[in-house]
């Protein structure tokens, strides 16, 4: 007889079950171990450990330990026990299942050993790789549990380090996260977070070709550190774009990883490539890669359009037509409808912005559209992703504060929303922070990581968006354009009012009245664009003539500081050399005094030397005469 069994006892706290004495019986001799801290949260099951002879399961549908009666019996979870004496069972343990019991993952259990220890092998069981990601999918669906509300997803084991101002693009059910800047350090790695299995873990590039650096401690540094980058996908490689680097470089780089074999090398591009900058926005149209605005490794500003050609690797700088932006970086960037290029946000040196521009990609003409719905506050350093038509922006600041509401903009009606907001010092209040839209089996998910409030922040955050009406891409015209199309309508309203009352005008004059009207429509559209011209231009001085007034009312309000301030120095210098000559006067009074007495005493002593000088001859015999006279 082998004894009997110790069912172990437990505490449920909540998303955690702490085991307490699970003992496990051999005919040999009794093994006792503990196992602590198995996260129920995120996966419906608890460890099933067996002996040969002893095999337990907890079935949470009944809330209990129970032997293998009754339970489906599965094949080998890769677990073999080894005991202190050294024998080791490696015959294939039984693992029970029930309707709520699955098998366990390593990630999820921690163990300490009083007398054995837990290896743990590969699964040999016939659920296969993708049914266990499914079941761990169903189990993120299951943390997430509401549409639009932030969802922090736990973690168990590495993570990486805090940061802010990396580059983050989701690939295949996989966050990947390069670069960033922490404690005014760039940083080169390349971290990866499964959002199936939920863990994290590193991507060690190496390089094929003589584009590798050996960084001080003598490690080749495959990837250069940056921040501020852009990182997209094209074909099956991430492409690294721009950014402010460890070491400057004069021009835009643009640096390849390879998503199979993990090469990382040098793009070589040529044409008219642009100056290096950081904060820039980049979308991929097609096979295009279009880049907008920056900041310079000099602190200058940019609102100049680029596109590199990703078929021939060629730069193009992109005249556009209209008012371009201001300058800018630390915006986002959007496509809509594969045409329309939409720009929010972003900062100059002084002020941030709320504005949002369009630029047709056809036309090459920007426009400045109305916008309606809720009214969005001015940030910089905030990010954006889309999902179909819609696009979500988390995050950003105004100089003052974090920007705590989660916007979404429908970029075919251009309509501004509030999904939802954070309270207080919130990582997703944060500025720096990247946002990804994942699809994982069918799922759609927004997925936010990093980001600086006062505090690095490495926490990934999911949101389910609430599925939304879809419609039609509107068309954004230049304002002449719209001014034309107008005119057009109104016309085309009027010939068919006159048409319907007029109904024996034969169609030969119709086509004649059509062909008048086309010309008088095009002649007014010249004069209205003309006269837009004109408006535009003289709105341009007008803005360029206030950029100066603020400038030179800037330097003069300095200026005027300076004079204050050495105004206020002069006074109190005047005041102490008021002290001083109020103290010499002093001392001059006493002066004056003291020269009357020693004028004075001067005359006495003259007195006195001249009665001794001319004394009269009786009194000579001095003190003897005396003497003698009173004898007498």
């Amino acid at each position: 007889m082998h004894g009997k069994t110790a069912i172990p006892t437990f505490i449920n706290t909540g998303p955690f079950l702490f085991f307490h004495d699970f003992q496990l019986l051999h005919p040999a001799r009794l093994q006792l171990f503990h196992l602590k801290l198995v996260d129920l949260s995120c996966f419906s099951f608890v460890l099933v450990v067996t002996s040969r002879f002893f095999p337990f399961c907890f079935d949470r549908s009944i809330g209990n330990f129970s032997d293998n009666a009754g339970c489906t019996q599965r094949e080998n979870t890769g677990i073999s026990l080894t005991l202190n004496g050294g024998e080791e069972f490696d015959e294939p343990y039984t693992a029970l299942r029930s309707a709520a019991v699955i098998y366990f993952d390593r990630s999820l259990i921690y163990s300490d050993l009083i007398l054995g220890s837990i290896k743990f092998g590969p699964r040999t069981t016939d659920m296969g790789i993708e049914e266990v990601e499914k079941e761990a999918l169903a189990n993120l669906q299951h943390l997430v549990t509401a549409y639009d509300e932030w969802f922090t997803i736990p973690v168990d084991g590495f993570r990486p380090s805090a940061r802010y101002k990396h580059a983050a693009e989701v690939v295949e059910g996989k966050l990947y996260v390069t670069g960033g800047s922490r404690n005014g350090r760039h940083l080169s790695d390349i971290q990866v977070f499964d959002l199936r299995v939920l863990t994290w873990s590193v991507v060690k590039p190496h390089s094929s070709g003589n584009h590798v650096k050996l960084m001080d401690d003598g490690i080749q540094e495959v990837l250069p550190a940056s921040s501020g980058h852009s990182l997209v996908k094209w074909d099956n490689k991430l492409l690294v774009i721009a950014g402010h680097l460890k070491e400057p470089s004069d021009f835009v780089t643009v640096r390849s990883i390879d998503m199979d074999t993990h090469d990382c090398n040098l793009v070589e591009t040529s044409g008219k490539v642009p100056v290096a900058r950081g904060g820039q926005s980049v979308t991929v149209v097609g096979s295009k890669l279009i880049m907008f605005g920056g900041e310079g490794k000099n602190r200058q500003l940019f609102n100049d359009l680029h596109v590199l050609d990703l078929d021939t690797l060629i730069w193009h700088e992109v005249e556009t037509m209209q008012i371009s932006p201001a300058p800018r970086f630390d915006h986002v960037a959007a496509v809509n409808a594969e045409r329309y290029l939409l720009v929010f946000g972003g900062s100059s040196h002084s002020i941030c912005f709320n504005d949002l521009h369009v630029l047709d990609l056809q036309t090459m003409e920007w426009s400045q559209p109305q916008i309606q719905g809720d009214i969005v506050t001015a940030r910089a350093g905030h990010a954006g992703a889309t999902l179909d038509e819609n696009w979500y922006i988390v995050g950003g600041g105004d100089n003052r504060s974090g920007a705590p509401e989660t916007l979404v903009l429908n970029m075919s009606k251009l309509v501004w929303s509030e999904v939802t907001s954070v309270q207080g010092r919130n990582p997703l209040a944060s500025e720096g922070l990247s946002l990804c839209s994942a699809t994982v089996d069918g799922e759609k998910f927004l997925v936010a990581f990093g980001g600086y409030n006062g505090n690095y922040n490495n926490e990934v955050f999911v949101l389910k968006p609430k599925p939304r009406d879809s419609s039609r891409p509107k068309i954004f015209q230049s304002p002449a354009a719209a001014a034309a199309a107008a005119s057009v309508s109104a016309a085309y309203a009027m010939s068919t009012f006159a048409s319907k009352s007029s109904g024996f005008v034969n169609e030969k004059s119709v086509e004649v009245i059509k062909v008048d009207e086309s010309n008088a429509l095009e002649a007014e559209k010249r004069k209205l664009e003309s006269e837009l011209s004109q408006v535009r231009f003289e709105n341009s001085r007008l803005k360029g003539y206030l950029d100066e007034t603020n400038s030179t009312h800037t330097e003069l309000s300095k200026e005027l500081l300076s004079v204050q301030g050495q105004l206020a120095a002069e006074r109190s210098r005047c005041h102490k050399l008021e002290a001083q000559i109020s103290e010499f006067r002093n001392q001059l009074t006493s002066l004056d005094s003291i020269e009357h007495e020693l004028q004075v005493l001067r005359q006495q002593k003259s007195a006195s030397e001249d009665y001794v000088d001319s004394g009269s001859p009786e009194g000579s015999g001095g003190v003897w005469r005396w003497i003698a006279g009173s004898s007498q």
